[in-house]
């Protein structure tokens, strides 16, 4: 392998895999990129790719290509070392022993490497049908639904995303669920929803990755498919493959509250500020504050015998039956973070019951906490 290529190209292929490729030392060529050169001359290609065996991407980047072939070296530390070189063209040499041979104007830095033989097969999946997404609208459902996503390993099923089509609508839909809050976002696709598979779990870190490609400066759009485990998402010269979480996703339509009988409309910055100064006093372990509505005031507040009380007022258009509720003070700020509203909507049954967050411009995105015993 021998090639010429631009530092700025070569630094945006090695940032995109630093998330993927293997921390952990199950499998130490995990922790390297694979780097295949074909082609010949200006219309060659380098070819960077990783994965951790869930997750897998793929990147092809223009380069002057003088001989074919490849060789994995370590990811992180390529990285760092492109990152710290001068703006200035990349030259790329393989030895014979899978050493890595890099000189960039005077700098120069040689890399053991592996066999590119040795580099495990990249999640192969070719569907038959892709459907476009503008980008912007998937980050926008990503990050309204990703937060609330269970980190409990023993809850395979909700270590994820769900993503189902709604056949009345033609809307897609992404919900996240702990046991302990929920989130929920629809969106209309411009290009038909109906080659899009509907029910799936999308894993977090495939999620993760999906997020970070449709945030690049230059997406635009992606082609999302979905067939059996696995699911593909395709921008430009780019391929994201993941394995998709294999189980059963609950019935989340059981925890949305299908009816409110108290509605408060408030500022987010506002009630985000007050929830914030009065968790500073709430329990470390259960983050545990209050909400108490009554005519006109809605009131967090606090109490932890250890360190003291917090309370703080707001003013509300309230005119209904008093209610005291507790919630854990981190979902509430999660949900208010993602949501992104200026003002919010808060739904109450009564005091047993979960609380519905709607942001007041969106009505296709709600966020559900489930209350604490206080």
């Amino acid at each position: 392998m021998k090639l010429s290529i631009s530092k700025g190209e070569l630094h945006r292929g090695l940032a995109r895999i630093q998330a993927i490729v293997e921390k952990r030392n199950s499998m130490p060529i995990l922790a390297n990129v694979l780097m295949q050169a074909t082609g010949s001359g200006e219309a060659g290609t380098l070819e960077l790719a990783a994965t951790d065996l869930e997750v897998g991407i793929q990147g092809n980047h223009p380069a002057k290509v003088d001989q074919e072939g490849g060789l994995t070296v370590s990811a992180k530390k390529l990285f760092e070392i492109v990152r710290e070189l001068p703006e200035e063209t990349v030259h790329l040499e393989a030895t014979p022993t899978s050493y890595l041979t890099l000189r960039c104007a005077r700098a120069e830095f040689t890399l053991a490497g592996t066999s590119s033989e040795e580099y495990p097969s990249l999640p192969s999946f070719s569907p038959e049908q892709t459907v476009p997404v503008h980008a912007a609208v998937l980050s926008n459902m990503i990050e309204r639904t990703m937060y609330a996503a269970s980190v409990d390993e023993t809850r395979y099923n909700l270590n994820g995303v769900y993503l189902e089509v709604l056949e009345e609508t033609g809307k897609i839909r992404m919900v996240a669920t702990d046991g302990h809050r929920l989130a929920s976002a629809d969106r209309t696709l411009s290009a038909d929803s109906s080659g899009l598979a509907s029910g799936v779990i999308i894993p977090r870190k495939g999620l993760a990755e999906l997020k970070r490609l449709v945030d690049e400066d230059d997406a635009d759009e992606v082609e999302l498919a979905f067939e059996g485990n696995n699911g593909l998402a395709k921008k430009g010269d780019v391929t994201l493959v993941m394995r998709l979480i294999e189980g059963e996703f609950p019935n989340y339509s059981q925890v949305i509250p299908s009816a409110v009988e108290r509605e408060l409309t408030l500022p987010t910055e506002s009630l985000v500020q007050a929830v914030r100064r009065v968790a500073l006093l709430s329990s470390e372990r259960s983050r545990t504050i209050k909400m108490e509505i009554s005519d006109g005031i809605l009131a967090v507040s606090s109490s932890n015998p250890d360190l003291g009380d917090a309370r703080e007022e707001l003013d509300v258009d309230y005119a209904g039956e008093p209610l005291s509720v507790g919630f854990n003070a981190r979902y509430l700020l999660d949900a208010f973070s993602a949501l992104h509203a200026k003002e919010v909507c808060i739904g109450f049954q009564d005091d047993l019951s979960p609380a519905r967050i709607i942001p007041t411009d969106d009505e296709d995105t709600l966020a559900v906490v489930m209350p604490m015993r206080i």
